[in-house]
C-alpha cells in the first residue's frame, strides 16, 4: 500500500495503466478501493451500481473478454489506429503506445483483477444514467492509485455483454457499464499529458478566453 499520494496529486497524475506485473492484488487493497468506489455520489443517492470482481475463479469470463479485446484491437490497429502500429516510427511515442496496447490485450488473462461495474436501471438508461455509475468508476481508479495499484476503464465488451451476463448470472435488465482491469503497474503513474487549460476553459461565453486559466509550471501537453 502507498499512503503518500495526496488527493490533488492523485487527481492530476492518475493515468490509464495497461501494463501490469504478475503480483497479486491483496484482499485488503481490493476492499479499500471498492469501498472508495461505493462512496461515490449517485442520483438520489440510490447507489444503482454493483461491482463484480473477476479473479482466479472466473477464468472463462476473463478469457472471453480477452479474446474480444484482441479482436477489437486487431481491427482498430488496421484501421483508425494504424498510426500507432504499421504507420508509426518505431522510435516514436505513438509506436510505443501501440505496442503497449498490443501487450495489454495479449496478456489480458494474466491481469490479476478485472472489475465489472454494473448499473441497475431504475428509470431507463438515458444519457443521465452514467452520472450514477461513472463517478464510482473514477473513485475506484483514484483509490487504486492511492494504494499503489493502477487500472484502465475500457468499453470493448459490448459485443459479448449478453454472453457475460449469462455466464456470470448478471440480471438481464442490468447494464455492464465498463471493464476495468486492476493490478500493480509495471511502470508508474503521471504526470499525464493533456491539452492546455486555455483550450478547454472559457469564461462568460463560448470561445471567450479565461485569463486565469493558466497551467501550472512544468505542465506537459499531449500532441
Amino acid at each position: 500500500m502507498s499512503g503518500d499520494v495526496g488527493l490533488y496529486e492523485g487527481l492530476t497524475t492518475t493515468r490509464a495503466i495497461r501494463r501490469f506485473t504478475d503480483e497479486p492484488v491483496s484482499d485488503e487493497d481490493l476492499a479499500a478501493i471498492l469501498f472508495a468506489a461505493t462512496r461515490a455520489p449517485s442520483g438520489s443517492n440510490r447507489q444503482p451500481f454493483r461491482f463484480l470482481v473477476l479473479r482466479e475463479g472466473a477464468e472463462e469470463a476473463k478469457a472471453l473478454i480477452g479474446s474480444t479485446f484482441r479482436s477489437s484491437w486487431a481491427a482498430m490497429s488496421r484501421g483508425q489506429y494504424a498510426r500507432l502500429t504499421v504507420e508509426a516510427d518505431p522510435t516514436s511515442a505513438a509506436y510505443r503506445a501501440g505496442q503497449a496496447m498490443q501487450r495489454f490485450v495479449d496478456g489480458f488473462e494474466r491481469i490479476p483483477v478485472v472489475v465489472l461495474p454494473v448499473f441497475i436501471p431504475y428509470r431507463g438508461t438515458d444519457i443521465t444514467s452514467g452520472a450514477s455509475i461513472y463517478p464510482a468508476c473514477q473513485n475506484l481508479l483514484l483509490a487504486a492509485r492511492a494504494r499503489g495499484l493502477g487500472g484502465v476503464l475500457t468499453m470493448w465488451h459490448g459485443a459479448i455483454e449478453a454472453q457475460l451476463k449469462t455466464m456470470l448470472g448478471i440480471p438481464e435488465e442490468a447494464v455492464i457499464a465498463a471493464v476495468i482491469p486492476i493490478g500493480h503497474p509495471e511502470g508508474s503513474h503521471g504526470p499525464v499529458r493533456r491539452r492546455p487549460l486555455a483550450e478547454l476553459v472559457h469564461e462568460d461565453r463560448w470561445d471567450a478566453p479565461a485569463p486565469w486559466a493558466v497551467d501550472p509550471p512544468g505542465t506537459r501537453y499531449t500532441r
